[in-house]
């Protein structure tokens, strides 16, 4: 059986989240979907649940944190090219997303972080397939030696 991921996010407007995450290409499961919460599906092993603050705040009994001025977790998901990665990056700032910081280019891999309209924080990477095999110490001596 493979594992599930179910990462919970909390949202001041849960429609406004919806549209965000169909933007990038998820879908919405409406079987796990009301008022209080929305299934955001990535793919068949990762679901984002975006939940109201008020009924995110059922599930914890700690404080639950403004995504906008901190940061309690930052997901990073793999593309299969720096293409796809700037592809879903134009398609969430088109949505309402924001990019917090330059782009992170080490030659073995290139990445980019984009915001959800409430500030979640969601990391689009591509690396090499080399550097994922050997290590990016490795894969940067072959460089140097291609050079």
């Amino acid at each position: 059986m493979a594992t599930s991921i179910f990462v919970n996010f909390s949202s001041s407007d849960l429609e406004r989240s919806k549209a965000f995450y169909t933007a990038l290409g998820c879908e919405i499961n409406p079987l796990f979907t009301d008022d209080n919460a929305a299934c955001i599906v990535w793919d068949e092993n990762i679901y984002f649940m975006v939940l109201t603050k008020e009924y995110f705040s059922t599930f914890t009994d700690k404080t639950i944190i403004d995504a906008s001025t901190s940061a309690q977790v930052s997901l990073a998901l793999s593309r299969d090219s720096r293409e796809d990665v700037d592809k879903i990056l134009e398609a969430g700032l088109a949505a309402g997303g924001s990019e917090p910081r330059p782009v992170q280019d080490y030659g073995f891999m290139y990445s980019r972080d984009l915001d959800d309209p409430d500030g979640n924080s969601l990391g689009f990477l591509y690396m090499d397939p080399v550097a994922a095999e050997k290590g990016p110490e490795a894969y940067m001596a072959e460089q140097g030696a291609q050079a």
